[in-house]
């Protein structure tokens, strides 16, 4: 089964949507801007994907500057407290399946961890092409 923690407002959590979509297998949807995370959820998944809190904050179009979550000083519980509060603080998309867990950013991230690739040219919103039309990673 594989799962995306998806934002419906992002061309790339979109364009990794389509993807997983295109890969033959329909994932779990999780719009966590409405859900929202529990603490032990973050951890997780963070352990999962080789991440930090720090390393999955998303810093652009979010408040955690505002906040003052970029200084370096501020701590990785204080980073997890506020993406519980604020779930926007936290970088997507994040998927998970039976290969890992990753934060597939940029868009082609999510390719290892597909058990089939689409056998067709996939294109990110903007035209950029993902997937050539054999099915192959573009470099």
């Amino acid at each position: 089964m594989n799962v995306i923690y998806h934002n419906p407002d992002c061309g790339t959590s979109r364009n990794v949507l389509a993807v997983l979509r295109a890969s033959g297998e329909e994932p779990v949807v999780i719009e966590y801007l409405k859900e929202g995370w529990t603490r032990p959820q973050l951890l997780g998944l963070f352990a999962a994907a080789g991440l930090t809190p720090r390393d999955a904050l998303r810093v652009r179009r979010s408040p955690a500057e505002e906040m003052g979550l970029l200084d370096p000083s501020v701590d990785d519980e204080t980073l997890l407290d506020a993406m519980v509060q604020r779930p926007i603080l936290v970088n997507r998309p994040i998927v998970c399946t039976p290969k890992g867990v990753r934060l597939c950013r940029p868009s082609e991230a999510v390719l290892p961890l597909l058990d089939e690739l689409p056998a067709r040219p996939i294109y990110k919103e903007d035209g950029e092409l993902i997937l050539n039309e054999k099915g192959q990673p573009v470099a």
